[in-house]
Formats: structure tokens, sequence, C-alpha cells
């Protein structure tokens, strides 16, 4: 134990004026239990500490080969270690300067032991949910119907809530959000997706009996549906249906839904691309219109994302590119795109990039960083920064 002579004594020889220092010291001594191993430290954002303190979770999401990502409830974070020059010095019980300053009755030294050190800590980087393997998951055992349904095994692939969360990489309101963007639904607890050519006829019920009825697409009211549909198909998969296709209102006491004319344009066109490698755009357009819903109106804006079109070649064609089956790490994205066409303009590859953007980055940051820009007749376009093989 040190005394307040031998305190002061290393001070003279360290050259520093006690004068201008607080009074209290503390005199560390290592734990015989103390070791680099034993603790690691995180370093948190204000955010994360009060969602901590408030009693929430933080957890560690990844399988034997994925990197490791932390999820609070609503946000996924990069977790990459940090290295530091300076020891960080684990001491139980530690006040702060200004904490030992207003308790009076603390004495000028203080003798603690330290419990534990580290060189390095966790730092989080917030990123994209990794959202690819969900819909990869539940399309292993897609939903086509009760019928289908008797003659599957007990043990075919289903995941509940928990199921997912203890293999995808994201945060519980990330993965409900997504589960809503792939129309998943419940069924009988498990979350499911619907097979698409069952989802397709669903979708047909529901817009012929809004053509044999007359009703508006804006006002289709849900009771008659499960009156009139509901002998053929489950109710609740004919209110998923309309929930999937629809925005769901109420008026009068009566549940109506709001059909999404742009998403019957890009689902029926889907049907017709997913059988054909190439398609002639002229007779494809004109197909398409015809197979839509008296009234509805198809638009080559409602396939990006879905479809991708050769301008370049004679005729002109289309073809099926769905952006959810490219991979989502940034430069295998690229390098698949520019397997697929060497050079994009800006318009054209937007649809396909735009998902990797990070908050607060746009198409046009991301371009730059990997691709190359030229001007090709008069137009802008982008090709790879690396060679592709």
């Amino acid at each position: 134990m040190r005394s307040r002579e031998e305190v002061e004594a290393t001070l003279h020889i360290a050259k520093l004026n006690p004068a201008e220092l607080l009074p209290p010291v503390h005199c560390l001594s290592f734990s015989p239990r103390a070791s680099p191993g034993e603790c690691c430290l995180l370093q948190l954002e204000p955010g994360l500490c009060a969602a901590l303190e408030a009693g929430h979770s933080l957890v560690i999401r990844g399988e034997k080969d994925e990197q490791a990502v932390l999820c609070s409830k609503d946000k996924t974070y990069d977790m990459k270690i940090a290295d530091t020059s300076n020891m960080l010095l684990f001491i139980p019980g530690c006040k702060t300067p200004e904490q030992l300053l207003a308790d009076q009755a603390s004495c000028n030294i203080i003798h603690t032991q330290v419990a534990g050190f580290s060189n390095n800590y966790w730092e989080l980087r917030k990123c994209r949910p990794k959202l690819k393997k969900l819909k990869k998951l539940l399309m292993e055992n897609p939903y086509e119907g009760p019928d289908s349904e008797r003659e599957k095994a007990l043990t075919d692939s289903k995941y509940t809530m928990e199921d997912l969360l203890d293999r995808i990489q994201a945060s519980e309101e990330e993965i409900l959000h997504q589960l809503q963007v792939i129309n998943a639904c419940k069924i009988e607890g498990y979350w499911r997706v619907l097979e698409f050519d069952y989802e397709m006829k669903l979708l047909n019920h529901v817009t012929q009996l809004i053509d044999s009825e007359s009703w508006s697409f804006s006002k289709v009211p849900l009771s008659i549906c499960l009156q009139e549909l509901g002998p053929l198909e489950p109710e609740e998969m004919i209110e998923h249906i309309l929930l999937s296709y629809g925005m769901k209102y109420t008026d009068e006491d009566e549940v109506y839904f709001e059909m999404n004319a742009d998403k019957i344009c890009t689902a029926t066109a889907q049907m017709l691309l997913q059988n054909a490698v190439k398609f002639n755009l002229a007779e494809f357009q004109e197909v398409w219109q015809q197979s839509v819903p008296e009234g509805l109106t198809t638009r080559l804006d409602q396939l990006k994302g879905l479809a991708l079109l050769d301008r370049h070649s004679r005729p002109e064609t289309i073809f099926l590119l769905k952006v959810e089956e490219l991979p989502e790490d940034n430069q295998e994205r690229f390098n698949r795109l520019f397997t697929i066409r060497e050079k994009w303009t800006a318009a054209d590859i937007a649809p396909y990039i735009q998902d990797l953007c990070a908050e607060k980055q746009t198409v046009a940051a991301l371009l730059t960083k990997y691709a190359r820009s030229s001007i090709q007749n008069g137009v802008k376009v982008y090709n790879s920064r690396r060679p592709i093989s």
C-alpha cells in the first residue's frame, strides 16, 4: 500500500506538479485472475445504451459461416474489432474525478484492483439487414393451397418467428417488414410464402369477381369476396391476397380494399415472362395489356427491378431479371450485373442497386464507387471498374 509521501515522490520523478492535479489518487494493482481474454468491450451509440438501460436486449446473430452482427429491436449493426494503443483497464466500482470530489468522505489515496484489461474493443456500424436468406428459407416449402398441404410430410421446412430470428441476421422489426414486402403470411403459427402459381390463381379469382360484379378497383368489399370465394379457397387466403394487392380501409362499418393497379400489372407481367428466356418487346406489351383486368393500364415503369429491356437488339426484347435474386453483397451484385450487360445507363441499373444504398447514400455514390462512366453515342453509361471473368 502506497503512502502519500510515496505518491508525491513518484510525481516528483515524473516531473508532475501535484498542484495541477486533483487530490484523489488511484493506486492500481492487478488481480491474480486478471487476464486479457476475460472481458470484451462494446462501444455503443447513445440510443443503444439507452435501450439497454431501459431493459431491452441486444442480440448477436450469425451462423458459423457468417460474419456476426448485433441487432436491437429495429436495427442491425456490423461488428468489427478496433485496436487501441492505450491499454483499457476494467476497474469495478471505479469513480470519476467528479464523483470523488463530490464525495467529501472519500480519502485521497484509493487502492484498487484491476479486474481485467484489453487492447481492443468491438465497434458497431449500422448496416443493411441481411434479408436475402429470408425468402430463400420460406421458398423451401411454399404454400400451394390446402389440397397440396395435405400431401406434404409433417417434417417439410416450416419456420416460426423464433426460427427466423435464429437464422436471419436482422432485427425483429426489419424481418417483419420484409415478410410484408414478400407477401408472406402466417399459417398455423408458421410464416409461409405462397407458391407463385397459387398466388396468381387467388388473384385471378378476385379480379374475375370484381369484373363480374362491376365493382370499382378502389372499393372491393371484403364480406362479399369471402362469401363468394370462400367455397373455392380458404377465407384467410382470400383476405391475404386482398391485403397483398390492396389497401384495407373501413367505410360505414364495412371493410373494403382499394386494389393496387401497379402491383396487379407487375404480377401479370411476371407470370408472362417467367416461362420465356426473351420476349419480343412489342409482342409482350400487347399480350400484357390483354392479360390484365379490364380498366387497368400497363406501363413499362411497373417492371422496375423485375425485367430488363434490350433496346439495342432487333427487334427490341425484354426478359425477366428480378432484383431479389441478385447477390446481397455490393461487389458481387455489380459483378453479376456487369456480367449480364457490359454497359448500363443510370436509369437501367438504378432499380437493381437501389436496395444497396446505405443510410443517406445515393445510387450516384454507389456508381462512383463500383463503376466507371463514359459517354457512348451521347449517353452516359457505366461499366465495371475491374475485369469481369
